[in-house]
């Protein structure tokens, strides 16, 4: 069995190992080609090309490499083509992976002949429930079946023509840190009993450069409210740099823990009593450690102003979307000020009992207990292929 897989960013790369274990676990006879990162690699994938050329988050962020994104594009595609696989799985960065897809499909369908029809699985549905609804409908032209992550996506994916199973998300099978970890991460900083803030300002350099002085400031403020007040921050991979120059220039001097350090990470989220986070997934992260959050993000102006006039929901935040409320404060573009943020994290460091049922219920409704994504996700896929 062979199958091409794609995928964009380390997210998609930690999605896409999972399935490639769980494939060669139902699959043992198995040939994997395609592009991917570290994880995607270290279950036998060698990557067309490094992935990080397609980590790019923003519309006006992409412009400037789209032509080189165009010509990967076309590369890639060519790459599937020629392969002839069993199965193309393209895995989130949609702006990428579909294009891909479309023009598979549209080879296909101008004559070329590879011997059988490529099935294509796209793993991530399309947040469709949050904006451009339509992307559904042009998506199902090329797209076979969908993985969602989330447990009220596969009705919008259907209701296109696709077929979709909900999998259930990674992070309910990441391991978590234990109390003794926690303890034992404040014991060897010299935390004690103080209050602790874990800060995440991003994975991507965009992000970080547009969130660190505002979680700075933010800091400054909590620190003169919670004088024994103390921070950590892991460093995501790719920009340790930046984060080192930002972090330099704030007044309160974070505990900075390595991308390599995972250990440790879940550690410092198990042991923090409140989390300042930008917007995504990492919502999901901190509610598997059980840890309270205040979430804030902003965005390039142009890509702030097209993406608001396209919303269709009041909160993206995981966390309220899949428990149904409203309990994460978040602070979203214009309202990501730090004179807005600061008081709703004291207030949550005050009262973080406040989040504790919607971070239980999230978790149980994206499959806590169950079995592994990665494993459900392999016998969708080949179930997709009959």
């Amino acid at each position: 069995m062979r199958v091409f897989l794609i995928a964009g960013e380390p997210s998609g790369d930690r999605l896409g190992a999972a399935l490639m274990e769980g494939l060669k676990t139902l699959q043992p006879d198995i040939e994997f080609l395609g592009v991917g990162g570290t994880a995607m690699e270290a279950q036998g994938l060698q990557s067309r090309f490094p992935m990080s050329e397609l980590s790019i988050m923003g519309i006006a962020e992409v412009a400037p490499k789209y032509f080189h994104l165009k010509r990967r594009i076309r590369e890639t595609a060519e790459a599937v083509v020629e392969a002839d696989p069993d199965v193309l799985i393209t895995i989130d960065s949609p702006d990428f992976c579909l294009r891909v897809a479309r023009i598979v499909k549209e080879e296909e369908v101008e004559g070329q002949t590879f011997g059988h029809d490529i099935p294509i699985v796209h793993y991530v549905a399309p947040s469709v429930w949050a904006w451009r609804p339509k992307r559904a409908a042009k998506m199902a032209r090329w797209v076979d079946h969908v993985l969602a992550l989330l447990p009220f996506e596969p009705p919008y994916m259907q209701a296109a023509g696709m077929g979709c199973d909900f999998v259930g998300h990674p992070v309910v099978a990441e391991p978590q840190a234990d109390d003794a970890a926690a303890q034992a991460f404040r014991d060897t900083h010299g935390i004690a009993d103080a209050p602790l803030l874990l800060v995440l300002p991003g994975s991507r350099k965009g992000e970080v450069s547009r969130l660190a002085e505002r979680f700075g400031e933010v800091i400054a403020h909590a620190k003169r409210a919670k004088p024994d007040l103390q921070v950590v921050l892991p460093m995501a991979q790719g920009v340790e740099d930046l984060v080192r120059e930002e972090t330099a220039k704030w007044s309160v001097s974070p505990i900075l823990i390595p991308a390599k350090q995972q250990e440790d990470k879940m550690a410092a989220f198990k042991a923090a009593n409140v989390a300042l986070a930008a917007s995504g997934t990492v919502s999901l992260e901190l509610a598997a450690a059980h840890t309270p959050m205040v979430i804030a993000y902003d965005m390039n102006w142009l890509s702030r102003f097209l993406i608001g006039r396209m919303l269709q929901i009041d909160t993206v935040t995981l966390v309220n979307l899949i428990s149904e409320t409203r309990a994460i404060p978040e602070f979203l573009g214009a309202n990501c000020t730090p004179d807005r943020i600061t008081p709703a994290l004291l207030s949550v460091l005050d009262a973080p009992e406040a989040q504790n049922d919607a971070m239980r219920v999230t978790m149980e409704r994206l499959g806590q207990g169950g079995e592994a994504p990665g494993l459900r996700a392999a016998r969708s896929v080949l179930g997709a292929m009959g």
